[in-house]
């Protein structure tokens, strides 16, 4: 399974604006990739979490435990929905 979410090299994960924070995806990442986490000065203020393009591995983990299906492939992302890609992207070049 090809995940892609936000990523440079046009591939990775996505969240979207349904994101409840629950941080479930944090639980199963393999590396430490979704941010911000709970513990983290910028969580409080984010209306979203999101997924760090450069240490995402597309492993897909996170996404069967997403409760607010908020996380999509770069390819299966809806185009209601395409923004998304590019706040997540901004989010990590602040």
């Amino acid at each position: 399974m090809r995940i892609s979410f936000w990523r440079a090299r046009d591939h990775g994960l996505r969240n979207s604006d349904t994101c409840i924070k629950d941080s479930l995806c944090v639980d199963v990442c393999p590396t430490d990739c979704i941010h911000p986490k709970k513990d983290e000065a910028e969580f409080e203020a984010a209306t979203q979490m999101y997924v760090e393009p450069e240490g995402c591995i597309d492993c897909g983990a996170c996404v069967p435990v997403c409760t607010s299906d908020s996380i999509f492939a770069l390819d299966d992302v809806p185009a209601e929905k395409k923004e998304f890609v590019e706040r997540n992207a901004a989010y990590f070049k602040k």
